[in-house]
């Protein structure tokens, strides 16, 4: 059974505005590769590579390319739990939006 289209409407509508500021643990980062079951390595401004794990209520939903920008939440060391170092949190839709704020 198909997912109601008001799912999909609403995960591509959050996504298209970004948000007002970045929590510590927030990165703006680069989708390098795509490795594989949800999983995408990301590089963050600093040139570091992180494996990250696709939000659920993205998957299906909006499709990413390499070269693409995402927002990672980064899990801290002390929790995390083996290869993947934290979550896409949001994906970039609208990039001129998202140049226009000051976290960029």
């Amino acid at each position: 059974m198909a997912r109601p289209r008001r799912n999909i409407y609403a995960a591509a509508e959050e996504s298209a505005t970004p948000p007002d500021a970045l929590t510590p643990s927030q990165h703006i980062a680069r989708v390098i590769k795509s490795e594989g079951s949800n999983l995408y390595s990301c590089a963050l401004p600093s040139q570091q590579i992180v494996l990250v794990e696709l939000a659920t209520r993205f998957r299906n939903t909006i499709w990413m390319k390499r070269g693409g920008y995402v927002l990672v939440d980064l899990t801290p060391p002390e929790e995390k739990k083996g290869k993947v170092d934290g979550e896409i949190a949001n994906v970039v839709r609208e990039e001129k939006e998202w140049r226009k704020q000051s976290y960029w």
